[in-house]
């Protein structure tokens, strides 16, 4: 079902806005992705204006960063922690604030996977 980004709903009052128009196409949103742990595969989707937007479906790899300026590409094992929904964590579910157990340690992933596409992540122990 679609997801529309306009203002329905309450005045302050608690009577029901009467909407003078009917939905258009600019309001329509997208269906949540919920990146899952796996094999490597995105999904590119045309955006308002004719860009592309990288969306990560799963994902196998983290861009860990280790210090100022060293990055190393490592696998994810699983996902331990995540404040968005406790479900996710069985279900590994990456999303930004998750913490991930990587090859290196434990780590919190930085990126938006689901809208930028990878996994950008700080490690927090070894």
């Amino acid at each position: 079902m679609p997801r529309w980004h306009i203002e329905r709903g309450r005045k302050p009052t608690g009577g029901m806005i009467r909407v003078a128009r009917k939905k258009r196409k600019h309001e329509l949103g997208s269906t949540p992705i919920h990146p899952r742990i796996g094999e490597e595969r995105r999904l590119v989707v045309r955006t308002k204006g004719g860009g592309l937007k990288v969306k990560a479906a799963s994902m196998g790899f983290a861009n860990l960063a280790l210090r100022k300026g060293v990055i190393k590409r490592v696998r994810i094992l699983r996902v331990l922690e995540s404040p968005a929904n406790p479900d996710f964590v069985r279900m590994g579910i990456v999303t930004k604030g998750c913490v991930v157990e990587t090859e290196l340690g434990r780590a919190k992933v930085t990126s938006r996977p689901s809208q930028h596409g990878v996994v950008n992540a700080v490690l927090i122990k070894k």
